[in-house]
């Protein structure tokens, strides 16, 4: 009987570390997801116009859906980062403006994820972002972007 009790004790010891070890895991990950979220988007494109830190998390292959006018266009990773450098070379000093950014979820599942990024200029919400992420051996990077512009 004891000996019986002690191994379900153990399967049960067991299964209870697995879960909170994938429980940390997810947390890690949604964490670091956040992080790239933050650093490469948020700072990168909208509050330091830096593109060494949009490097860091979009893939080059990222692509923003824009939709207007009943259709699909495509804008690239490479191309927003000239924008940038254009706009950080007609206004050296940055913007002129706060942004704030809230991340309210990010659903991780194996090496994909995606997550909610909700945009405030100045106190107004501007933009609800939907990004997808792929981790890779250096790391979670932005893949691809949708988005709704608030009026």
């Amino acid at each position: 009987m004891k000996r019986i009790i002690s191994s379900v004790l153990l399967v049960l010891l067991v299964a209870a570390v697995t879960l909170v070890a994938g429980e940390t895991d997810a947390e890690k990950d949604k964490a670091t997801i956040r992080k790239t979220i933050e650093t490469a988007y948020v700072k990168g494109i909208h509050t330091d116009w830096d593109v060494e830190l949009i490097k860091t998390g979009f893939h080059p292959a990222f692509t923003m859906f824009i939709y207007e006018d009943g259709d699909i266009r495509k804008f690239t990773i490479d191309e927003w980062a000239k924008s940038i450098e254009r706009r950080k070379q007609t206004k050296p000093e940055g913007p002129d403006y706060e942004i704030k950014s809230e991340i309210p979820w990010v659903d991780v599942t194996g090496n994909a994820a995606v997550a909610r990024v909700e945009l405030y200029k100045d106190g107004k919400h501007i933009y609800s972002d939907y990004m997808s992420l792929y981790r890779f051996d250096d790391g979670w990077k932005i893949v691809g972007k949708i988005y709704h512009r608030h009026e």
